[in-house]
């Protein structure tokens, strides 16, 4: 691998790579002069002429054509409105014939039935215009008083006929749905005696079809004024329409007639139309026209104007359509707009075209700095890699070194002189990426830069490891240049990782012996709670055993001294035999497997209380429980836990006047529960505190209050099993308080938090 880095170059090869690194370096661009720029002028003088004048034209013939098309729509919206007023109007006629058929089934329907007939047409809501659905009799003057007879015993009331006074025919209107204040006030109005109604009904009786009153004052109105009018069918005794006049005055029953308000039918009929057309509709049927409905005060000065003449129950209506000044806008300031559209487009392409006069100067002088900023950019970077105290070297595409900087030479151990021309993978004694390969591929189908730690062959050294990233970058115009490699010698820091993992593995090793050892400790202990609970038993066993036998069957031959020391010794084993269930205890505490999980502290205390209470029922001190405080841990050791500490303040408590057990908890600042149990019974010195908690350490003697020694021993052990802490304050006769804290858990919570 040695002999590979020495290899020297065909003179040719020399040549090429001398060439490669002496292209990078580009001459400077002559500075350039300014062009003229009067025929550039004059040409877009000519083309600012020609384009206003294909404006003009353009915007002459679309003024032309929007004019027309916009009177076309006017026309088309007048119509559109006059179709929809006939249709509505024919709808009326459609309602009205219907009723008329009623009286063909029927020969004269009742009220009800009238009231059925126009409460299922939904009046209201279909024909809002309509200010009622009614029936007016055709009635001769010998018929009026039967009329009236056969009404009073219909309907218990007078049938009033208004305006008083003979005719010769009446027509009183005696059904008229719905039945509101006003209909029901306009009952036996006479229509057939006012002059515009009269001609109205009379048509229709003669003709046999629907006709049309003029403009007239609704009674239901009173007196507001408005524009109304009424249509008429007429109704023809058995349904059917005699063929001549006198025929049809003798079958004449009545008319089924509609009451509307003009303007409520424009408005209803038109609800939700946008149209910014004006018009006006005059009845032109008579000598004097009137005018019925006006949708707002016509204008002189009008754009566009149309009449449409409408001729339907026997009346003729004019429409009078027109649009307001302000519409004459809307086209023309569109046509301004083009026009002015047109004139600023030929003046952006008259400036375009001297614009473009003077590209080419500006495009040489860009291409100056381009070329300048690129020598720069060229010295920026030769800088870097002389100076870079990372190895950089240029391969091109057959993998071979084109360039190098000194700290490349210094990492390989040769002048850099030397390393142009040589293959890059020869300067390694372990195969890695194809160098090749990688720099040939397309850049979308490999990852841009790659990384990757090799042994790299130092001349007349050691070998060294470099950390090598490979990196695509574009070679200056007819240089072979394809990537970047940076090396960096990284030997003493794998040397210094592989020392790292070497004390790691030490360290593990270690591990595994502690963890052995205290493997061998745990047996051993379980050993000794074995032995203790089974050897040491067994002599204890024996001594009471034998010491109750002399008892029972030698008492007649000891005297009281005798009899005294056989019952110490048998009080002495039963307390060594208590110890040792202690000491037992206090193992399985160290032991126990911890199962955690929420635990209702309350409801534990209270529990453990009610236990000592129906075990010592002589003992009544006042227990206070603070409710709903959870901690996070093993519910037996917890249990156990409570049992030690409340069980002290019960037996200390004892004897004790106003004794009071309280258990209850408080939040701790940084968050987190301190709980206490405290009491008021005999207390201990403060300054002896530290000898609590240590085994068979007890501060008062056997005869004031029975007891082992291990109780808060064990709390201790499992409040710090747990993570937690517990310190204990007292005094000689007022009680003591134990405060004990538990890592807040998932279900840890206080009422008050």
């Amino acid at each position: 691998m040695g002999g590979a880095v020495g290899v020297h170059l065909p003179e040719t090869g020399a040549r090429r790579y001398a060439g490669a690194v002496s292209d990078a370096a580009p001459t400077r661009t002559p500075t350039l002069g300014p062009v003229p720029h009067r025929r550039g002028l004059v040409l877009a003088v000519g083309v600012l002429v020609f384009s206003l004048l294909l404006t003009f034209i353009g915007w002459r013939y679309a003024s032309e054509r929007e004019t027309a098309s916009a009177q076309a729509e006017f026309v088309t919206q007048a119509e559109e409105i006059t179709s929809l007023l006939r249709e509505r109007m024919g709808n009326h006629e459609i309602l009205l014939k219907g009723g008329a058929a009623l009286f063909a089934s029927i020969q004269r329907p009742s009220p009800l039935q009238w009231r059925f007939y126009a409460e299922g047409m939904n009046l209201r809501r279909q024909f809002p215009a309509m200010v009622g659905l009614g029936y007016a009799a055709y009635v001769p003057q010998a018929r009026l008083a039967d009329l009236q007879l056969e009404w009073k015993e219909s309907q218990n009331s007078l049938l009033e006929i208004v305006p008083h006074g003979d005719r010769r025919h009446y027509g009183p209107i005696l059904m008229l749905e719905p039945k509101t204040p006003e209909n029901v006030a306009a009952l036996g109005f006479d229509m057939y005696a006012e002059p515009v109604r009269h001609a109205a009904m009379e048509a229709a009786m003669v003709t046999g079809q629907p006709r049309l009153s003029g403009t007239v004052q609704l009674v239901q109105d009173g007196g507001v004024p408005t524009t109304s009018a009424l249509l008429y069918v007429p109704v023809y005794r058995n349904g059917a329409q005699p063929l001549t006049v006198a025929a049809r005055e003798d079958a004449m029953l009545g008319w089924v007639y509609m009451p509307f308000r003009v303007g409520t039918f424009v408005t209803s009929t038109l609800d939700g139309r946008r149209s910014d057309l004006r018009f006006t509709i005059t009845d032109v049927t008579d000598r004097d026209p009137k005018v019925l409905y006006m949708s707002s005060p016509r204008e002189a000065a009008a754009v566009y104007r149309h009449e449409i003449e409408l001729q339907q129950f026997g009346r003729r209506w004019l429409f009078q359509f027109e649009t307001p000044a302000s519409r004459s806008a809307i086209p023309a300031g569109v046509m301004r707009g083009w026009l002015l559209f047109g004139i600023v487009a030929s003046l952006m392409l008259a400036t375009i075209v001297f614009t473009m006069a003077r590209t080419e100067h500006r495009a040489m002088k860009m291409a100056y700095r381009m070329t300048e900023e690129y020598r720069r950019s060229e010295e920026r970077f030769r800088t870097t890699m002389l100076h870079s105290a990372i190895g950089k070297a240029l391969l091109d595409s057959e993998g071979c070194i084109v360039e190098v900087n000194p700290a490349m030479g210094q990492i390989v151990g040769l002048r850099p002189s030397a390393l142009v021309g040589v293959q890059f993978e020869s300067l390694f004694e372990d195969h890695g990426l194809d160098v090749i390969e990688w720099l040939n591929k397309d850049g979308d189908e490999t990852a841009p830069v790659l990384r990757a730690t090799r042994r790299l062959h130092r001349a007349g050294d050691l070998a060294r490891h470099a950390q090598l990233t490979y990196a695509r970058v574009p070679g200056g115009v007819g240089q072979d240049v394809k990537g970047l490699v940076q090396a960096e010698d990284v030997t003493e820091r794998i040397l210094a990782e592989a020392r790292v993992h070497a004390l790691n593995r030490t360290l593990e090793a270690r591990v595994a012996a502690r963890t052995r050892e205290l493997s061998q400790a745990n047996q051993e202990l379980e050993s000794f709670a074995y032995s203790i609970s089974h050897d040491l038993r067994a002599p204890l066993r024996a001594i009471d055993g034998f010491s109750r036998i002399l008892v029972e069957k030698f008492r007649d031959a000891l005297d009281e001294t005798g009899k005294g020391y056989l019952d110490r010794v048998r009080a002495a084993a039963g307390r060594m035999d208590e110890l040792i269930d202690a000491l037992l205890k206090m193992s399985r505490v160290t032991r126990t497997a911890l199962s955690p999980s929420e635990v209702d502290m309350s409801r534990l205390a209270e529990e453990v209380l009610e236990e000592f209470a129906a075990g010592d029922p002589e003992h009544r001190p006042e227990r206070v429980v603070e409710p709903g405080l959870k901690a996070w841990g093993d519910p037996t050791l917890l249990r156990n836990m409570l049992s030690n500490l409340l069980g002290n303040a019960w037996k200390f408590t004892r004897g004790k006047p106003g004794a009071r057990i309280e258990f209850g908890a408080r939040v701790l600042p940084g968050g987190g529960l301190e709980f206490h149990v405290s009491d008021n019974g005999a207390g201990f010195p403060q300054k002896h505190v530290e000898k609590l908690f240590r085994p068979f350490q007890r501060l008062h003697g056997q005869d004031e209050f029975a007891g082992h020694g291990i109780g808060l021993a064990s709390v201790k052990r499992i409040i710090e099993r747990h993570g937690g802490s517990i310190r204990a304050e007292g005094r000689v006769g007022e009680g003591a308080t134990f405060h004990f804290a538990l890592p807040p858990g998932e279900g840890a919570s206080h009422p008050g938090s």
